[in-house]
């Protein structure tokens, strides 16, 4: 693994115009890459080889925005979790909290209670964050902004708490442990 200073010194290179510094650092940086998305990506192979093209090619297109008076590895690292963020959000599922009903009928859950299924219930198995902002917004019909009002939290995190929340049930739903 190449250090921070030949790391630097590579994109400083390239910034000056060093074609081979500037394909050498994009060939020390695969395998970095491929570390950091293998140990957020399990089973994912395709994903990880995909992200880590995607972050090779932002880090060029955007080489100019790197300040060479600031280490490097944090500037890249952080295009990288850009990256993972931008795959999470194109990944993820969503399940609106009104087709939960079905969405257990249809995978035989139905069957085992045969009674109407108890929102409240399900929302217990999550954190009472993610249980509020999921009824607030999606139950109660209450905005963002009005949710986090009255829980005296911000917008982004009842954003985050009814993302997370309902990942957790749909993984719950689909028989995963989270």
């Amino acid at each position: 693994m190449d250090g921070e200073e030949h790391l630097k010194a590579l994109m400083v290179l390239g910034l000056d115009g060093d074609a081979v510094a500037q394909n050498a650092l994009l060939r020390s940086l695969v395998p970095l890459l491929r570390n950091f998305y293998r140990r957020r990506l399990t089973g994912a192979a395709d994903d990880v080889e995909d992200l880590v093209q995607e972050t090779l090619i932002s880090i060029h297109t955007r080489r100019e925005s790197y300040d060479r008076e600031r280490p490097f590895t944090p500037w890249l690292f952080a295009i990288a979790r850009y990256r993972l963020i931008d795959h999470h959000r194109r990944t993820r599922i969503c399940v609106p909290i009104q087709d939960v009903e079905s969405i257990l009928a249809v995978e035989g859950f139905e069957a085992a209670a045969s009674a109407r299924l108890d929102i409240d219930s399900l929302l217990a198995t999550i954190s009472s964050k993610q249980a509020r902002a999921i009824r607030d917004t999606h139950i109660e019909g209450l905005s963002v902004a009005e949710a986090a009002r009255a829980a005296s939290i911000g917008e982004s995190d009842v954003k985050i708490s009814v993302h997370r929340g309902l990942k957790a049930l749909a993984a719950r739903m689909r028989g995963g442990d989270t």
